[in-house]
């Protein structure tokens, strides 16, 4: 078995996307929250608490983080389009953050949001002429990066966390 914390692979951001690139990219934003909810479906609270690889996160907090980081990232596209100047975009602590009490509760209305969240996102994302993809932000750990970047990133960041939960699923006959 390859690496578990890397399902997919490790994301490697290809610059700026071609049209059909890119059209895939927010394809594959789209998805993810259909894609995330079958994957948690049926599954009992056991199998939720399950972490994901030895070491690693619970399904639960899997999901829950799906919900913060798409909240984030749906923020830092949004101020990357409107923003002037390259906006400052700040990088947030995963892990202590999936130590909170909400990180670790029902995954019921983190669906909704993901759902929600992904709607308006894609909209937008779908709404933008050619030109705004190559609009830029910085980064705090990761320096100046296009809007075409952060569409690549977040392709992969859910299919790469939906893919911990169908692996895990796979490997347990869940």
């Amino acid at each position: 078995m390859s690496d578990p914390r890397y399902p997919i692979g490790k994301i490697e951001l290809p610059g700026a996307l071609t049209p059909a690139a890119r059209a895939t990219a927010i394809a594959t934003i789209a998805g993810i929250p259909h894609q995330l909810h079958d994957a948690v479906r049926g599954l009992d609270q056991a199998q939720l608490d399950t972490p994901y690889r030895p070491g690693g996160w619970s399904l639960r907090q899997v999901v829950h983080h799906i919900g913060d980081s798409h909240v984030n990232a749906y923020v830092r596209h949004k101020l990357t389009i409107t923003e002037k100047s390259p906006p400052p975009i700040k990088a947030y602590d995963e892990n202590e953050w999936a130590k909170l009490a909400d990180a670790n509760g029902p995954i019921g209305s983190t669906l909704l949001l993901v759902q929600a969240i992904h709607d308006r996102w894609v909209h937008c994302l779908r709404s933008l002429p050619v030109e705004a993809f190559a609009r830029t932000c910085v980064h705090s750990e990761r320096g100046s990066m296009t809007l075409d970047d952060l569409v690549a990133l977040y392709a992969w960041h859910g299919a790469h966390h939906v893919a911990h939960i169908t692996t895990l699923r796979r490997s347990k006959g869940w």
